[in-house]
């Protein structure tokens, strides 16, 4: 699409929050609508809610603070200009802290003389719906608890997104005036005034996070939730330890909004996987026992990665929170960080569902795709044995990714590309790509990598094994799999090109079990069906398919080993494969 066109499709924001002023553009042009790119970011460090009580008690927004505020807007207006976007694709939002302004319309009046743009004001009951529009952003599915902590107030309901449909409570969600800035100030009161207070307001939030959950009446497809075994078991049927990307009974909560995400960051620091390899909050996820607050978090301050000083001032109260939260949510199991937040709300809503229904980690890589990329899947896919073992991590959407990335790193010289593969989904072309899951970063990742041959540096080495880790032996070995079929792919089809007429491999798998030692056993049998010029290739994967299935190169990961013997057969025909 020419730079004109695109230009159609860009939307301007202005988040004006209690604890910030974020400035964006983004590309809602086609095909990569579905994830939001964002062509330009800017940030304006201004509390409103701070400002509000730079005397110690609660006063209107001072001039010196809307001077501040207005020439970031004019800065902004500046870029929206010289981008391209037109004016009515332009919005600023406000939320709770100008709401609650005591000049709240001398401050939004000032805004729209110097600029020109209205000031949007959320209600509390919109400022939730959309703060979970922006949670739905971020995951390519969602079903459980949506919390969105701001400056001044924290918003909780239910949320069900599927196939690009989102439902939440009808009545709405509840917002209660415990943001973080806020909740700083009751904690400070009650502990000058002794243990005795501090109990009290902890018994206070968590009865009302209490009647919150009554008032926002929590259907029982969310709370009685329950998985089974399967979704984590091996072929064999007694796999290694569940990784934390396992599906588990109870409560899933997500959460958003920057004192929500601060708690994410200093979570990733203290993680069992050290260091955490996967730098971006969106996708994270721990099980309730890591979420809970303990005395390490005490001690966090602005060396925390992502940890600014003044978030990290109010540790505290966010710990704080927690508790009250977790007290209210017996039956919480799983939590999950968003990066999306109003913004993305706001864009996400506007959205068509048959596009919101699109799976991010698929469009993210589409506009990278082969030519015959549907070709390419139909090979791909067919190497992957069909069974009763749930491989879901290694089903459509990140099959379709592999095949849209396939050659994308031919152009590097072949000692860097299974580097750049490896780094590509954290900090590389797909770093800013919005709503993928961690999971989907690593495992794409060491395919990538190992589709290159998954020799890498020294500096890259520590990098590659914390992410084996963090998915685990099994899914680290399915990963060897299939790289090492898209290796095989990618040397049959070097353009992404595939002819019906002169098919260069045809690549079938098959669960089976094994004989002598390995009787009982479960292996893959793979059928490789080449053209006589492909004959060399042909045996040349079969053969590096059977080194992948060898016990001694099954990946070991922490004390845990996986992995399943391969056996091949090539078929060589005198001219295209049948």
């Amino acid at each position: 699409m020419d730079s004109k066109k695109a230009q159609e499709h860009y939307h301007a924001l202005v988040d004006m929050g209690s604890n910030g002023i974020r400035f964006s553009i983004s590309d809602l042009s086609p095909p990569t609508a579905r994830v939001m790119p964002t062509i330009y970011q800017d940030r304006c460090g201004v509390s409103l809610y701070d400002a509000q009580y730079s005397t110690g008690k609660k006063g209107p927004i001072p001039e010196d603070v809307i001077e501040e505020v207005l020439a970031a807007l004019l800065r902004f207006k500046t870029s929206c200009q010289e981008f391209g976007v037109r004016n009515d694709r332009v919005r600023i939002v406000a939320t709770e802290a100008t709401r609650e302004a005591t000049n709240s319309e001398v401050y939004r009046q000032s805004i729209e003389e110097k600029t020109g743009w209205k000031v949007e004001m959320l209600p509390k009951e919109e400022e939730g719906r959309i703060g979970a529009m922006g949670i739905a952003s971020s995951f390519p599915s969602i079903k459980g608890l949506v919390m969105d902590l701001g400056g001044g107030s924290v918003q909780l309901t239910w949320m069900i997104s599927e196939n690009g449909h989102v439902r939440t409570s009808p009545k709405g969600s509840v917002g209660l005036p415990y943001g973080a800035a806020a909740l700083m100030k009751l904690l400070e009161e009650a502990e000058n005034q002794g243990n005795e207070a501090i109990e009290t307001l902890l018994e206070q939030l968590t009865s009302k996070f209490e009647q919150a959950l009554q008032d926002i009446d929590v259907p029982k497809e969310i709370t009685e939730t329950k998985y089974t075994n399967k979704e984590s078991a091996s072929h064999a049927g007694s796999g290694p330890t569940p990784t934390r990307f396992d599906k588990n009974p109870g409560l899933t909560l997500y959460l958003s909004g920057g004192g929500f995400r601060g708690w994410g960051y200093i979570l990733m620091s203290s993680d069992a996987i050290q260091p955490y390899p996967i730098p971006l909050i969106n996708g994270y996820r721990v099980l309730k026992s890591s979420f809970l607050p303990s005395t390490t978090h005490d001690s966090t301050d602005s060396s925390t990665f992502r940890i600014s000083s003044r978030r990290a001032s109010q540790v505290p109260a966010i710990s704080f929170l927690i508790s009250a939260l977790t007290r209210s949510l017996p039956s919480l199991s799983t939590i999950r960080f968003a990066q999306g937040g109003l913004r993305e709300g706001l864009l996400f809503s506007t959205l068509d569902p048959s596009i919101r229904s699109q799976n991010p980690i698929a469009v993210a890589t589409l506009p990278y795709a082969p030519t015959s990329k549907s070709s390419l899947f139909t090979l791909l896919q067919s190497s992957i044995p069909r069974a009763e073992t749930n491989l879901s991590l290694l089903q459509t959407p990140l099959l379709e990714s592999i095949i849209h990335f396939l050659n994308i790193h031919s152009s590097l010289s072949k000692d860097i590309r299974p580097a750049a593969a490896l780094r590509s989904t954290t900090t590389g072309i797909l770093a800013s790509a919005h709503g993928l899951a961690h999971e989907d970063r690593a495992l794409l990742a060491l395919v990538l990598c190992e589709r290159w041959g998954g020799e890498v540096s020294p500096s890259d080495t520590e990098f590659l094994s914390k992410l084996q880790e963090l998915v685990g032996p099994a899914l680290t070995w399915w990963t060897k799999y299939t790289g090492c079929v898209a290796r095989g792919l990618g040397d049959a089809y070097p353009a992404g090109i595939v002819r019906e007429e002169e098919q260069r491999l045809v690549i079938k798998a098959s669960w089976g079990e094994g004989e002598g030692k390995r009787a009982g056993e479960s292996i893959v049998r793979v059928e490789i069906r080449s053209a006589e010029g492909e004959a060399l290739a042909a045996q040349g994967l079969a053969d590096a398919l059977r080194k992948v299935g060898k016990r001694k190169h099954w990946p070991v990961v922490g004390t845990e080993v996986a992995g399943w013997k391969v056996e091949t057969e090539v078929v060589v025909s005198g001219g295209s494969v049948g």
